[in-house]
């Protein structure tokens, strides 16, 4: 199944529409930062989308680069920060590319429900390219759909959502094996998150870079 460009939905589909662009950050990575499990530091939001979850790490004191494929995310998550007074450095780069826009290398990663936009064969090239852009034992948080959630449809690995995008939804143990080589995996549990339209099963993976 053939995605649809994400910038086309960025351009076509109101923001209150896009199921995945919630401003309120997720219960998740706000008690990663109260309980200090993550201090401010120097941070990467990978698939930054519109912003809002940089824009709250950065309100935090964190340092953060929000990085996305589509021009007008960037576009509008600029503005979003420049709005909310805060500095935030946004950046349009592939994550299956080679980084070449990106020149810095980062304390801590987090992907809010990106991963599942990645099809496993270009998966290893996504964590390859998170573990070259972060600093020796930095950490890495990645939150993504699960194989037990019943949305889009119910059943199987691949689906395909309301708004033509495809989603490959994961088990605990490919993450797993996806992520031992390049991190140490300190957590990784099915959790219940809290969506726009109504809350899913996701798995939840903290890990530190090898």
């Amino acid at each position: 199944m053939e995605p649809v460009d994400i910038d086309k939905i960025y351009q076509k589909v109101p923001l209150d529409k896009i199921p995945w662009n919630i401003e309120t950050p997720p219960n998740e990575l706000v008690e990663l930062v109260r309980k200090e499990n993550i201090r401010p530091c120097k941070t990467v939001d990978l698939g930054c989308g519109v912003g809002n979850y940089a824009i709250y790490l950065a309100s935090k004191g964190f340092e953060v680069t929000g990085v996305d494929s589509s021009p007008t995310a960037i576009k509008i998550a600029k503005e979003n920060a420049r709005k909310r007074g805060v500095d935030c450095n946004f950046i349009v780069a592939d994550l299956l590319g080679d980084l070449h826009n990106v020149k810095e290398t980062f304390d801590f990663a987090y992907d809010w429900e990106l991963l599942h936009h990645i099809m496993p064969e270009d998966r290893e090239k996504y964590v390859k390219n998170v573990h070259k852009i972060l600093k020796a034992k930095a950490h890495y948080f990645s939150v993504c759909f699960s194989e037990k959630d019943p949305q889009f449809g119910g059943i199987g690995k691949i689906r395909r959502t309301q708004l033509g995008t495809v989603l490959y939804f994961s088990s605990e143990s490919e993450l797993q094996d996806l992520f031992s080589p390049y991190f140490v995996i300190k957590e990784l549990k099915t959790v219940k998150i809290a969506g726009k339209f109504g809350s899913h099963c996701a798995i939840y993976a903290l890990s530190k870079r090898r």
